[in-house]
């Protein structure tokens, strides 16, 4: 299912890309028209790595300083925030979890503006935002995310694309069913036959390719069991460098942007001191372990990276024997507060 679901994006982000254009541009115009002192993220899991995904491009292309909300500072220590001049930016596939609604209802409450990319547009969080945009995923049936991240990255870049007005980032997202679909036929074997057999595992990305990495170490460690731990590639040389010996496996996204210099050092100064590395890269590093496929724009890189990377995690959960539509001790919706 977790398979058939993730070779499904596509089609989803083909069905998100033909509707709600409308809102979308009403959307922009509200959000090139209102001046935010903040603007802030709330999310958990697979919802909160989009996030990071859309705060990114928010803080890269349109200037704006982007925090992720401890929604906890709402729900449980009813702290007096301030939402006056607010924009909140929530993302959920359910939209059922109380620590993601109520925070979104009280920012809206308070004259935040208020925005939800939501899967189920009837849920809670649809209901509590000024602004639910659906993703169209269509209903999830594995517990491990795919489509619905995708797609939720898709929604990313529409709502950063319609405020920034952008004709460009605007076509290369009416390209991606195309380039979702290409990335598909990527061969990532070489991944799995590395990575049957491991105990552990760093995932690492930097600046737009971070919250892949992020993603990525969460389905390792949902559908393989694999302990996976995610990092920045500015952040790897300081602590987590004292874990790598021989083999100890490392996978690298490369993704192109100004970033991707300093990952391709990082995988050769890597592979000097003995790391198992599997650097994922475009076609044009020569270097390259896994390929990666492109967008038509590198803002959209990370969006097919991540396609390349669940049909292998699919595989590699099988291959070590495990169920990836049934992770041990989860479920689809998880409530917190």
């Amino acid at each position: 299912m977790m398979l058939k679901e993730a070779l499904s994006a596509a089609d989803c982000v083909a069905l998100q890309l033909a509707n709600d254009g409308e809102q979308y541009a009403e959307l922009g115009r509200k959000l090139r028209s209102t001046p935010f002192s903040t603007a802030l993220t709330i999310a958990r899991g697979s919802s909160d790595h989009a996030c990071a995904y859309a705060a990114y491009l928010i803080m890269a292309r349109l200037g704006r300083v982007v925090a992720s909300l401890p929604m906890s500072l709402v729900t449980l220590n009813k702290s007096p925030l301030i939402t006056r001049d607010t924009l909140a930016i929530s993302i959920s596939q359910s939209g059922q979890s109380p620590d993601v609604v109520e925070p979104i209802r009280y920012f809206r409450d308070g004259g935040a503006t208020a925005i939800a990319l939501v899967n189920d547009i009837d849920s809670p969080l649809a209901k509590a935002a000024e602004y639910a945009m659906p993703l169209r995923a269509g209903k999830e049936q594995s517990v491990a995310a795919t489509k619905s991240f995708i797609t939720s990255l898709v929604a990313s870049a529409r709502l950063v694309a319609a405020w920034q007005n952008d004709p460009e980032l605007l076509a290369g997202l009416e390209a991606l069913p195309e380039s979702l679909r290409a990335a598909t036929t990527e061969d990532w074997s070489k991944a799995v036959e590395v990575l049957t057999p491991a105990r552990n595992i760093m995932v690492v990305g930097r600046g737009i390719s971070f919250p892949v990495a992020l993603e990525a170490s969460l389905k390792f460690k949902e559908t393989s069991a694999l302990q996976a731990e995610a990092f920045s590639g500015a952040e790897i040389k300081h602590g987590p460098m004292a874990l790598i010996d021989e083999g100890y496996p490392l996978v690298i996204f490369a993704t192109r942007g100004p970033t991707q210099a300093s990952l391709l050092a990082l995988a050769n100064e890597m592979r000097g001191r003995g790391a198992r590395v599997l650097l994922a890269a475009p076609a044009d590093v020569a270097e390259r372990d896994l390929t990666l496929p492109v967008a038509a724009t590198p803002d959209l890189d990370p969006i097919v990276a991540i396609q390349a990377f669940y049909k292998m995690a699919a595989e590699l959960s099988a291959a070590r024997g495990m169920d990836p539509d049934q992770p041990r001790h989860l479920s689809k919706v998880t409530k917190t507060n």
